[in-house]
């Protein structure tokens, strides 16, 4: 629909000679009344949206982090795919995902979680820096032509913006130390 209202807005304006100053006001005015009604949604959203992260939303969920990741933030969150977790040995994410391991779930999924909001230019920068996690323990950056590791996992996706901080994916579960 708003593709339809930009057309028929353009079309105005260039079908008309004499129409233009009349018309361009209101074009303008529809134009950028739409792009204010943009919306960021947050990083659990965001990534449910994404269609890749369902293993990774059961599991927010199984640790009780849903709530956190949709608070305010801001959180940098390197995000495993369905396809990271597949990697793991069989078995493991069935494992963790039982309630007696709600505490180790949670630090294996706040180790993917910085808090502040990292983009890509600022991760490029930091060759072999550490940062430090929200459960407490540093996850470790490379650089090498190009590539970005954090940890074993290397970074697939840079600055997906959400509402509430940064999602970047990653093709590994990071593990902590």
């Amino acid at each position: 629909m708003m593709l339809a209202v930009k057309s028929i807005t353009l079309a105005a304006l260039v079908g008309s000679t004499s129409g233009f100053a009349r018309m361009a006001p209101r074009a303008f005015s529809t134009s950028l009344s739409m792009v204010e009604k943009v919306v960021l949604a947050d990083i659990v959203d965001t990534a449910v949206a994404a269609g890749s992260f369902s293993t990774l939303a059961a599991a927010l969920g199984a640790a009780d982090l849903v709530d956190t990741l949709k608070s305010a933030g801001p959180f940098t969150v390197f995000a495993p795919t369905d396809e990271a977790f597949a990697k793991l040995p069989e078995g493991t994410v069935a494992d963790l995902l039982k309630p007696e391991n709600k505490a180790k779930l949670a630090s294996i999924l706040t180790y993917h979680v910085v808090a502040g909001e990292v983009m890509a230019a600022t991760v490029v920068t930091m060759d072999g820096k550490t940062a430090e996690t929200v459960n407490g323990a540093s996850i470790t950056i490379g650089v090498k032509d190009g590539t970005v590791t954090v940890d074993d996992a290397t970074v697939v996706t840079t600055d997906i913006k959400t509402s509430n901080g940064v999602i970047h994916i990653i093709d590994s579960v990071m593990i902590p130390k």
